[in-house]
């Protein structure tokens, strides 16, 4: 059956095209995200949700969205989207953070402009009659400081185009690293230090806990005298209370605003400040902005839902179409190594280490670390999925360490899952052979060959003469069909394992008579 997906907001025609020519079915239902109870009466059919701005999916909206694989959120923005609710129900959130990045970029330096020079201001009183030569006079942005709050994608291109301009570019961002700023020729500086010497300030960084009201009424003060304040980000970043104060001082001399906290903005403590120029959410408003971003979310949305490829998830690990076929086998290794030592431990897991190496280590081991955590948190955690299980470790306090190296034994690939607790540590080891499927070769050092299967026993023992037979026999006389029967020891007389399939459950009573079978000590039924 083909998939399914709902464009809920105004999309380009060209986005359902795309869908439909990729054999995705797709209904086209633009002011559909404006009501959230007809959107959560019907989100349930749909294997896909392509949205914009005015589509705001909520946790009620993600309980009925029982079939839900992904949304698309057309643009960078995606605090519409509760990310953890829909993380939590394995739903991957991809937003098109290229689409509309040289359009919102040109925007701020369009606002920077109009802030430097009144031309709203001017251009009112022009049209109004009026000749107010001397009344407007601006400023030159050459030789200016241009402080970039967030020097990611966006912010980047403002930074060229700042330097375009003559202007001494300083940036605050965390995660600019000295090499990205050097290669762009911007200086990295702390945000008190911005603050000091900036002459105007753009924001270009997502809405986040961190990020809410980064100018704040403190900050504010704390800037240049005089300093021009460019917000085409998003709305919150700014206290706007506390920016209409500074304006009214005179310590800000001028705010441009395309984003506000609370949107539409039909009031504004902002609004009517001579000093302030206004636009309605324009930064991604141009055509070739808007073709962009509707044909990447509809290219990346039938990508995932066709071929399992992934692009641009805010929640997710990328994988591209080559790469999906390539990972398919080894994240259901994966997996199946994190449920395999799920199901055996009982106690509060501290660490897990987890060891790529040979020509899996070259692939995506993030995705395959996220299937592999799945898998083992599965047992006590049935609703956690490959998608939200990283963060749900992360809650439980759960240490993940991933180490990737060059094949040092006897596989081309092999995938190591170790799990840690406070008294002790076990591990497990697989890999995936030309047939295409998963396979354990090592069990807490214990060389075993075995395929994975709907149900299984595991048994360790001490390795004694006739204990194979009559575990069997037992076995065969309870009317349980053995299928395989895997077995390993790590030298004659000592510790043993053994690793069998099974047709169907094995009965508890069964279980409790296999335990009891002399030099047994531990008995586990597995499902996979």
């Amino acid at each position: 059956m083909a998939p399914r997906v709902l464009i809920s907001d105004k999309l380009s025609d060209a986005a359902v095209q795309i869908f439909k020519d990729r054999g995705v079915e797709v209904d086209f239902r633009p002011d559909l995200g404006k009501d959230k109870d007809k959107l959560a009466e019907v989100i349930g059919d749909y294997d896909g949700l392509a949205i914009r701005s005015a589509t705001k999916v909520t946790p009620k909206i993600l309980e009925k969205a029982s079939r839900l694989k992904v949304i698309g959120r057309a643009g960078i923005g995606v605090d519409n989207v509760d990310i953890p609710a829909a993380t939590a129900r394995g739903v991957i959130v991809m937003n098109t953070p290229f689409g509309n990045s040289i359009t919102t970029a040109e925007h701020a330096i369009a606002m920077m402009f109009a802030l430097a020079r009144q031309i709203p201001q001017a251009d009112a009183s022009t049209q109004a009659g009026k000749w107010e030569k001397n009344r407007f006079m601006g400023v030159e942005l050459t030789a200016k400081t241009l402080g970039i709050i967030g020097c990611g994608n966006i912010g980047s291109i403002v930074a060229e185009r700042g330097i375009g301009l003559k202007m001494k570019v300083i940036a605050f961002d965390p995660f600019l690293s000295p090499e990205r700023a050097l290669a762009l020729g911007v200086e990295k500086v702390e945000l008190d230090e911005l603050l000091a010497r900036a002459d105007v300030i753009t924001l270009h960084t997502p809405l986040t806990e961190k990020t809410k009201n980064v100018l704040s009424a403190e900050n504010i003060a704390r800037a240049k005298p005089g300093v021009r304040i460019i917000n085409c980000a998003r709305g919150g970043l700014v206290d706007e209370v506390a920016l209409r104060a500074a304006l009214d001082s005179g310590h800000v001399a001028g705010a441009a605003f395309d984003v506000f906290s609370v949107e539409p903005a039909e009031t504004n403590v902002l609004f009517g400040h001579p000093n302030v120029v206004c636009t309605p959410h324009l930064g991604a408003a141009t055509t070739e902005a808007q073709e962009n971003v509707a044909l990447q979310v509809a290219e990346q949305m039938s990508d995932y839902l066709l071929a399992g490829a992934i692009s641009n998830a805010v929640n997710f690990p990328s994988i591209t179409a080559e790469e999906a076929p390539r990972l398919k086998p080894f994240i259901a290794l994966a997996e199946k190594l994190g449920s395999f030592a799920g199901q055996l431990t009982d106690t509060d897991i501290k660490t897990v280490r987890i060891t790529y190496e040979g020509a899996v280590a070259e692939q995506k081991v993030k995705a395959l670390t996220s299937a592999a955590i799945a898998g083992l948190l599965r047992p006590v955690l049935a609703d956690v999925n490959v998608v939200s299980a990283p963060s749900v470790a992360k809650e439980r306090g759960i240490v993940i360490e991933e180490t990737t190296r060059d094949a040092v034994g006897d596989y081309d690939s092999l995938v190591t899952l170790s799990v840690v607790a406070d008294d002790f540590e076990r591990h497990v080891a697989g890999t995936v052979f030309a047939d295409g499927q998963p396979r354990i070769v090592d069990i807490k050092g214990i060389k075993v060959d075995a395929g994975f299967a709907p149900n299984m026993l595991y048994v360790t023992n001490e390795d004694k003469p006739g204990f194979i037979g009559r575990f069997a026999s037992l076995l065969g006389d309870a009317g349980v069909n053995i299928a395989t029967f895997a077995l390993g020891r790590d030298h004659p007389g000592g510790d043993a394992i053994a690793l069998v399939e099974v047709d169907g459950p094995v009965p508890a009573d069964v279980l409790g008579k296999v335990s009891a079978l002399p030099h047994v000590r531990q008995v586990k039924q597995l499902r996979f």
